[in-house]
């Protein structure tokens, strides 16, 4: 399969009063784990690469060329993005690589310059058919924009979409990035009245630091994308943690990288159900984080249930070369 259309993905989840999950790739595992996640939950996804993970690769090419092959030999739509590139360059080189959505990401910007800025890049990317995401209004934990009043104004983010021509737009509702605990309370009338008048999808950064019943009442208020990475990389990195308490003589680092990322695969899947609206997705897990992280990491790695027989078998026969 062909990777998918971001746009294509947020129309039917505008359509459906449901909301796309976008989950962030940090290595090889974890793009394995949202296809085999997503296949799992028969949902569409996308697949995120962010500037702090194309720094940790040394380039976009090489992790941007593995996660499209993966996105495209998915059973489901899968979509490949550029998540919060500040650098224009970088921009410039998804795009060459065939991306299939950017974000550019001027919110720290003055207002005007991150217009001009952001019109530009959309030309740029809309001349290639690829689809661009901003933001407006700093998230809090970015940038130094760590004051949790931070909010987006209706009128500002209309003005803002009808200069720059972007596809869909980050808020600012009241989450914030890189939270361990899912405290956050989303401002939900805002949600509503910007839904009501932007013209573009609205996408929830941070949401890892949301809660599953608040994640739900944001969809139903009028998000449409859902980004998580936070949250993940803790479920990956428990069942990494509790696989090494167990076999702490384990030098094969597939022992235990194997485990962590069907954990993670099996929370993408819970994931997406709870952004489809399906009212049999399971409970959330958190009463304390670090448990609950623990707990999804061992029920995946006893319980999960492979989606794609071929891809699955092919990952769990490890040879000892």
């Amino acid at each position: 399969m062909t990777t998918a259309s971001m746009n294509a993905l947020l129309a039917e989840a505008a359509e459906a009063g449901t909301a796309v999950g976008a989950f962030n790739v940090i290595h090889l595992e974890s793009a394995e784990a949202i296809a085999t996640g997503a296949e799992a939950a028969g949902r569409p996804v996308i697949m995120q690469i962010s500037e702090n993970c194309v720094r940790y690769h040394g380039g976009l090419a090489p992790i941007a060329r593995a996660t499209q092959a993966i996105a495209a030999s998915a059973t489901v739509p899968v979509a490949v993005h550029l998540d919060h590139a500040t650098d224009v360059g970088l921009v410039t080189e998804a795009i060459e690589l065939g991306f299939d959505s950017v974000m550019y990401d001027g919110a720290h910007l003055a207002y005007d310059v991150n217009c001009q800025t952001t019109a530009e890049v959309v030309r740029s990317a809309h001349d290639r058919g690829i689809a661009v995401e901003a933001e407006l209004g700093e998230i809090g934990g970015k940038d130094g924009a760590h004051a949790p009043g931070v909010r987006t104004d209706p009128a500002e983010a209309v003005e803002f979409a009808a200069l720059t021509g972007v596809d869909a737009l980050a808020v600012a509702v009241g989450s914030s990035h890189a939270m361990r605990e899912r405290t956050s309370r989303l401002d939900l009338d805002l949600i509503v009245r910007l839904a009501g008048v932007v013209p573009v999808p609205l996408v929830l950064h941070g949401s890892s630091g949301v809660a599953d019943a608040e994640i739900r009442r944001g969809i139903a208020a009028g998000m449409r994308k859902i980004n998580v990475s936070t949250h993940l990389n803790a479920v990956f990195t428990a069942a990494v943690r509790e696989t090494l308490v167990e076999h702490p003589d384990l030098v094969d680092s597939r022992k235990y990288l194997a485990p962590a990322r069907e954990a993670f695969a099996a929370e993408v899947a819970r994931l997406l159900a709870l952004f489809a609206g399906e009212t049999d997705a399971p409970a959330a897990r958190e009463t304390d984080a670090p448990a609950a992280q623990e707990s999804a990491a061992r029920a995946a790695r006893e319980s999960a249930a492979p989606a794609d027989g071929a891809r699955t078998a092919a990952r769990t026969q490890e040879s000892e070369a």
